[in-house]
């Protein structure tokens, strides 16, 4: 097996060095993670107090709306990867790092 650019798990990488990692290679998939735990805790506040909706329907509206934020993340993120990638190098004459 080669070394070059090949990913290895480093045996003293920690779960939170991992994530900083990862943030750094693809910003908006923390941020989905965080609108999708926000809209999930905000939705399990308000099923907490609001008790004229069914449970099910509620969860289900919940469920909808969190995987939207997450999907939309990383739709922004890739959006944004394609931009950087592509079409900031060809219009602006900018060299990929």
């Amino acid at each position: 097996m080669s070394s070059d650019n090949q990913w290895s798990a480093g045996k003293d990488e920690g779960p939170f060095s991992r994530l900083i990692r990862k943030s750094k290679d693809s910003p908006f998939v923390p941020v989905g993670l965080a609108g999708f735990v926000t809209v999930v805790s905000y939705g399990l506040y308000k099923l907490k107090y609001k008790r004229d909706e069914k449970v099910s329907i509620h969860l289900i509206h919940m469920r909808v709306a969190a995987q939207g934020f997450a999907v939309g993340a990383v739709t922004l993120g890739v959006l944004y990867s394609m931009y950087k990638d592509y079409i900031r190098p060809r219009f602006f004459n900018v060299s990929k790092k």
